[in-house]
């Protein structure tokens, strides 16, 4: 039963899933929510990413299995494929009613998020559309927060569209260890049809274009401090880029990392989300 659970795990992609649930109860205390607001945020999210992830281990089993993947446990043998299937519906299941809890339209933004997420497992990660599930997702987390306040607000444009760019250059990121083995067994995403050359350089464009949006968006002239956050996320982003041929992980690290220094803005000048 350890072996198992220790298996559904790993195959739940458990650093993205800590990520984006940490970004969103980062969101949710900078919005000012309370306690229990805060712990029912996380748990939409976090049992959104876990069906996500499933599904993606799940669904890719072949896939994986074929180029070699013996670090993903459906592909190894180590847990069944109906096994991680059931648990991806089940954390599904515990989403819905999660993500409506926080409010009617707080709880319909996440849960497109989350079905933008389980069609790019199932059909978009292979087609030029690869990045739109990524740019919902991360949309949609600012949305949620803000959604779920009282009055329901809507977030501020400048936060969404900071989010989206921030999904894209994730994607860039995710897909980039695993461009070669993916062409190999058919996948052709954007990022594949970029190639690893080009989907290198583009990379953080968009993470530069996140921050260089929070920091311009609001009303006001922003800090001098706020100013640096632009070339500190580009420079971020390019130590990923130099870091990935000795740890595969750290160009979606580093995207991650510039996410904490927009959000860390977004607390440091009280801006919030809205």
């Amino acid at each position: 039963m350890l072996g198992v659970g220790r298996a559904l795990v790993l195959s739940c992609h458990p650093g993205p899933v800590v990520a984006v649930t940490t970004l969103t109860l980062a969101l949710a205390v900078t919005a000012g929510h309370g306690v229990g607001r805060c712990l029912l945020l996380t748990a939409a999210v976090l049992t959104g990413q876990l069906s996500v992830g499933w599904c993606n281990d799940a669904y890719d089993a072949r896939r994986d299995a074929v180029n070699g993947r013996r670090d993903k446990p459906v592909a190894a043998g180590t847990v069944g494929q109906g096994t991680v299937w059931r648990a991806a519906f089940g954390a599904l299941a515990l989403c819905v009613p999660l993500s409506l809890a926080c409010g009617a339209l707080a709880g319909t933004a996440h849960l497109i998020a989350v079905g933008a997420a389980w069609a790019y497992n199932l059909r978009l990660k292979a087609t030029p559309l690869s990045w739109l599930p990524y740019a919902i997702g991360f949309a949609s987390l600012p949305a949620l927060v803000s959604l779920s306040l009282p009055g329901s607000p809507w977030p501020a444009w400048w936060v969404v569209t900071a989010g989206a760019l921030l999904g894209v250059g994730a994607h860039l990121a995710d897909v980039l260890p695993d461009i070669r083995a993916d062409l190999a067994t058919g996948v052709r995403g954007l990022p594949h049809r970029l190639g690893a050359t080009r989907s290198r350089l583009l990379l953080p464009v968009p993470l530069v274009a996140a921050s260089a949006v929070l920091t311009l968006g609001p009303q006001g002239q922003p800090a001098a401090g706020a100013l640096l956050l632009p070339p500190a996320a580009g420079a971020v982003a390019v130590a990923g880029l130099l870091l990935d041929r000795r740890h595969t992980k750290a160009p979606f690290v580093a995207a991650v990392a510039v996410a904490a220094l927009d959000v860390g803005l977004l607390t440091a000048h009280g801006t919030g989300v809205t």
